[in-house]
C-alpha cells in the first residue's frame, strides 16, 4: 500500500513540474525593430509594410518601413503586428482546475466582501497562462467572485515570477453582482418559495446602507478604528484625496483616479437598477455581461456607461431573442456609440477563444479593426490603462503580438512573437509540450 501511495505521489509531483522550463523573460536590453509587416495600430489605423521600433520596454517609433541601423531587426515580412490582446474579465490564476477544490481561490464567503483583493491570490504559475499568451493575450483583468460585493479586480501582465511583478494596475474596480430579479429555474436546482424580487431588493438596500455608512465614516477626520471594508471602496467616490493623512499646507491635494463600479447584470431591468444605484452615489458604472445591453444602447450612451460582454458563443438569455443575438450585440453597441469590450468566460476555452469571439463579431457587422479595438484599445480604456497600452503608439508599453495570419481567424491565426513591455516572452505551454510528447511517442516527429 505504501509503495502504491508513493507511486501516485511521484506521478503528481512529475506532472506538477512539467512546465517549469517556461519562465518569465528578462528585461529588454537592446533596441528591437519589427519590420516589413502589416501593423494594426489598434485605433482603426493600419500601416502596410510598416516598422515598429521599441526600446527599454517602450514604443519609440511606428511608421512605414525604412532602413534602420544599430538595432536588432526581426524581419516579419508577410506577417501582421497587433497590440497585445486584453481580456477584460477572467478568473485566470484564481481557478486552475474547476473540479479540484484545493486549486480554487476565486470565491469568498459572505455577502459584502469589499476588502477582498483578487491580486494577492493570483497564481503566476498557472498552466493556463501559457495557453493565453501563445494566442496573443498578454494582459488580463483578474476578477473575484462571491457575494453581492465581490471585492476589487486588478490588471496583470502575463509574464511574471509573482503577483507583485505581474501587477499592471492595482484594485482598479469594485465588482457588484446584481441579484436576479426573477426566478431562473434549472434542472439541477430545487425550486423555492421565496420571492426573488423581494430578496434582491432587500440585498440591494443592505448594500445601499453599507455605502451610506462608508460616506459617514469618511466624514470622520480621525476614526477611532480603521474599517477595512470602507477603506476598500474609498476610491469609488469622486474627488477622493490620494494621500488624505498628509498636510499639504495650501498646496492643491492630488486626487486618485476613480475606481470603476463593475455591475454584473444581464437583463434590462437589472442593468437599469444597477446604473441608477451607481448614479445615486456618483460611481463610475461599467456593465459586465450585458446580454440585453443592445436593447438599451441609447440609455447606456446617454449615461456614459461602458459594457464588457461576457460570452458571445452562447444562446440568448430569453426565448424571444434571435438565436444569434449574442453575435449581433457588438455591432448594435458600436452603431449606438457605446464603448464596449468583448470577453470570453467560457469554462472550457478558459479565455483563449477571446480573439475568435471578436472574429465572430466581424461576421455580424463589425469591421476587423473595430473588432480588434474591442479586445485592445476599448478594453484598455474601460480598465483605465489606455495611457500605457491598447494601441501601438509612441510612448506606450511595447506590448506587441506578431502573427503570420489574421489573429481574429481561428484557421489562420499563428502567433510567432509576443513582447510584454519589450521583453520577448515564451510562447510555449503545457498543451504544446503534450503535443510534442505524443508525436515523439508514436514516431510522428
Amino acid at each position: 500500500m505504501k509503495q502504491l501511495l508513493f507511486t501516485i505521489f511521484s506521478i503528481l509531483v512529475l506532472n506538477s513540474v512539467a512546465q517549469e522550463t517556461v519562465y518569465p523573460a528578462k528585461a529588454q536590453t537592446e533596441t528591437i525593430a519589427l519590420s516589413n509587416a502589416t501593423i494594426h495600430i489598434g485605433n482603426g489605423e493600419v500601416i502596410e509594410n510598416g516598422i515598429i521600433v521599441f526600446s527599454k520596454g517602450k514604443i519609440v517609433d511606428v511608421r512605414h518601413a525604412a532602413s534602420i541601423a544599430d538595432v536588432k531587426v526581426i524581419d516579419c515580412k508577410g506577417a501582421h503586428i497587433y497590440p497585445g490582446i486584453i481580456t477584460s474579465q477572467t478568473d485566470l490564476g484564481l481557478n486552475e482546475i474547476g473540479a479540484v477544490r484545493a486549486v480554487l481561490d476565486v470565491r469568498e464567503l459572505g455577502d459584502i466582501n469589499a476588502n477582498i483583493r483578487s491580486i494577492v491570490a493570483y497564481n503566476t504559475d498557472s498552466k493556463i497562462i501559457g495557453t493565453l499568451r501563445s494566442n496573443g493575450i498578454l494582459l488580463a483583468n483578474i476578477v473575484p467572485q462571491g457575494g453581492i460585493l465581490s471585492g476589487s479586480s486588478s490588471v496583470v501582465q502575463l509574464d511574471a515570477w509573482n503577483w507583485e511583478d505581474a501587477l499592471y494596475k492595482a484594485d482598479a474596480g469594485i465588482h457588484f453582482r446584481m441579484p436576479n430579479l426573477v426566478a431562473r429555474s434549472m434542472w439541477f436546482m430545487p425550486t423555492t418559495n421565496t420571492n426573488p424580487l423581494q430578496t434582491a431588493l432587500a440585498r440591494i438596500e443592505n448594500l445601499r446602507q453599507f455605502f451610506n455608512d462608508a460616506k459617514a465614516y469618511y466624514a470622520i477626520e480621525k476614526p477611532t478604528y480603521t474599517n477595512v471594508k470602507f477603506e476598500a471602496v474609498r476610491g469609488l467616490f469622486t474627488e477622493i484625496e490620494a494621500y488624505p493623512t498628509i498636510n499639504w499646507k495650501g498646496v492643491k491635494k492630488p486626487l486618485r483616479p476613480q475606481q470603476n463600479f463593475y455591475i454584473h447584470a444581464e437583463t434590462v431591468k437589472e442593468m437599469q437598477i444597477g446604473i441608477e444605484f451607481a448614479k445615486e452615489f456618483q460611481f463610475k458604472p461599467v456593465i459586465v455581461g450585458g446580454a440585453d445591453s443592445w436593447m438599451i444602447a441609447n440609455y447606456l450612451k446617454e449615461n456614459n456607461v461602458a459594457v464588457i460582454l461576457n460570452q458571445m458563443h452562447s444562446l440568448p438569455i430569453t426565448q424571444d431573442d434571435d438565436v444569434d443575438q449574442p453575435y449581433k450585440t457588438p455591432f448594435l453597441l458600436q452603431q449606438a456609440g457605446v464603448l464596449f469590450a468583448i470577453g470570453d468566460v467560457d469554462a472550457n476555452s478558459r479565455g483563449r477563444n477571446l480573439l475568435f469571439n471578436a472574429g465572430t463579431a466581424v461576421t455580424y457587422g463589425l469591421t476587423k479593426e473595430q473588432a480588434l479595438q474591442a479586445i485592445t484599445s476599448n478594453a484598455a480604456k474601460i480598465l483605465g490603462i489606455d495611457d500605457k497600452t491598447g494601441t501601438l503608439e509612441k510612448g506606450k508599453d511595447a506590448n506587441i503580438v506578431v502573427s503570420t495570419g489574421d489573429i481574429l481567424d481561428m484557421k489562420t491565426s499563428n502567433v510567432i512573437h509576443a513582447f510584454i513591455q519589450g521583453r520577448e516572452v515564451s510562447l510555449d505551454n503545457k498543451q504544446k509540450q503534450l503535443y510534442e510528447r505524443y508525436q515523439y511517442k508514436y514516431s510522428l516527429k
